[in-house]
């Protein structure tokens, strides 16, 4: 039986093209949610600024830290938690609004916080990730050997994600049946591309990832069982209404784990528990969403 600590030292596969193609197709993702936006719609976040600031500080403040205390609780191998921290550091993910919508929460909110959070996350999934990484003593000295230099992951953060949501919003705002169009077919599409993202990152690594997939799947479910306890008891404890309560939820427990994908093989070189944990939580999250969001549609 091999040990899980053994990831720290496994690095997975993937080519330059491969980790182009993941990069494009992220970036494609992040066009097609941005479909959505509009620069009004940065105008709902003025005008209700109780739930607007609250799923800023439950997913950039209170899961972050979170995270350390799960960490600090369960003591995973260094690179898993570092794959943890990363996971907590991302914005939300590509189908918080789908699910939001799905789940009859409050959608202009929805939308509005990928907006922001997705802008912002070029200077908070740096900044996150590297602060409490830097508080925890085993990942602090992983980061120390692996020599991360934070302006780098700044510069692909605001190019993977910045310049697609730009223009996704022009589009939107002075195109818009074009952006109708494409919205019909990059959002369902999406889904797909991520799932692409998942079997392109271990079709070369199939067996690591089934040899250690069991290992670490409790550690992810404990972690997305904290990021959506996050939103939820945040939004319940300032007495938010339901449909802000659920989108706070979604928001914050769908995170982009694709971006989280695209920097461990942009600047881990592919480590094993960075890798693994954050693929697994890609696909359990989705599960966890549609699963609330199905129970919560019922509910108005």
């Amino acid at each position: 039986m091999n040990s899980p600590n053994e990831l720290d030292s496994i690095q997975l596969n993937f080519s330059q093209n491969d980790l182009l193609l993941l990069n494009l197709a992220l970036a494609l993702i992040m066009y097609g949610v941005a479909l959505d936006l509009r620069f009004e719609d940065f105008k709902y976040l003025a005008k209700n600024p109780k739930a607007f600031f609250l799923g800023v500080f439950s997913q950039f403040i209170l899961l972050p830290f979170l995270t350390w205390a799960l960490i600090s609780i369960i003591q995973p191998p260094p690179s898993v938690a570092l794959g943890m921290f990363l996971v907590a550091a991302c914005p939300g993910g590509n189908v918080s609004n789908f699910l939001s919508s799905y789940a009859k929460g409050n959608a202009a909110l929805s939308v509005s916080l990928t907006g922001f959070s997705t802008l912002f996350s070029i200077i908070s999934t740096p900044l996150n990730f590297a602060l409490w990484a830097g508080l925890y003593g085993p990942t602090s000295t992983l980061l120390q050997e692996i020599s991360l230099d934070i302006a780098n992951v700044f510069m692909t953060v605001g190019l993977i994600l910045g310049i697609p949501l730009i223009l996704g919003i022009l589009t939107r705002t002075f195109a818009t049946k074009w952006a109708e169009r494409f919205k019909k077919i990059l959002q369902p599409l999406s889904l797909v591309i991520f799932a692409a993202f998942i079997v392109l990152a271990f079709a070369g690594n199939f067996d690591i990832f089934l040899q250690y997939i069991g290992k670490i799947f409790l550690w992810v479910f404990a972690h997305n069982l904290v990021a959506l306890g996050a939103g939820f008891l945040t939004a319940k404890s300032f007495k938010l209404p339901l449909p802000d309560v659920k989108t706070l939820t979604i928001e914050t427990g769908i995170q982009n784990s694709g971006l989280g994908l695209v920097l461990i093989f942009t600047y881990f070189e592919g480590l094993g528990g960075m890798a693994v944990i954050t693929a697994l939580w890609g696909i359990w999250h989705l599960i966890s969403g549609i699963t609330i969001a199905s129970i919560w549609k019922s509910k108005t």
